[in-house]
């Protein structure tokens, strides 16, 4: 029972931080930006740790790096590079945690699989790809690392066919969703609402992708 509340509580404290750090993005507040983004992946931890009795270590490091990017990109300029390299480890130990539970699947799957993001990654690249300039190549091996978690994740999800296996998937989705409005707003076109659809989708994708790490079966 006092697990249960303290997850219960850890689980409250998320989605306030998360709705605080989104309010602060709409209203352009830097102090609640400043304040509320880095608690959002920290709650999130803290919920994880007391929400299973076995920890994957490599999710609370993929973790740790997700919560080393958004320190990071609070400042979009001087350190963007940085905070970008920061969630592409978060996204290799994402894909290292799926594909190291992938069960075996068909060469159609594969191929199913590995098709829609194969064509997302090149529509992407081929509409930032004239105003990338010194970006260009981490940008283009951040996009394979993320078309990859997704190709995992819709793998995964061909093969196992289960409720929490097609929460990982959305999840993945709003991820990339989210890494894609970023990639347009800083090299494509900015637009007012990009900030706090970017914050929304990547906050709902690390916690159905939390929700996955909770429920799963080893």
């Amino acid at each position: 029972m006092k697990t249960n509340n303290i997850t219960k509580g850890l689980t409250f404290l998320f989605f306030t931080v998360s709705i605080l750090d989104i309010i602060g993005v709409a209203i352009h507040n830097s102090m609640l930006q400043a304040i509320f983004k880095p608690m959002i992946i920290l709650s999130l931890m803290a919920l994880y740790y007391f929400s299973v009795e076995k920890k994957n270590n490599w999710y609370l490091l993929a973790l740790a790096f997700s919560f080393l990017g958004d320190v990071l990109l609070m400042d979009k300029n001087n350190l963007f590079l940085y905070g970008i390299a920061a969630f592409l480890l978060s996204q290799i130990l994402y894909i290292k945690i799926i594909g190291s539970q992938l069960k075996p699947s068909s060469l159609k799957q594969k191929i199913t699989a590995i098709i829609p993001f194969l064509i997302y990654v090149i529509i992407l690249l081929s509409i930032l790809k004239s105003n990338l300039g010194e970006f260009l190549i981490p940008v283009v091996i951040y996009g394979i690392t993320i078309s990859i978690f997704g190709v995992v994740s819709l793998l995964n999800y061909f093969v196992s066919k289960t409720k929490i296996s097609q929460v990982l998937l959305f999840g993945v989705i709003l991820f990339i969703l989210s890494d894609s409005m970023i990639a347009l707003n800083k090299f494509h076109e900015a637009k007012a609402y990009y900030g706090v659809a970017i914050m929304i989708t990547y906050i709902l994708a690390q916690y159905l992708i939390f929700r996955f790490m909770v429920n799963k079966k080893d």
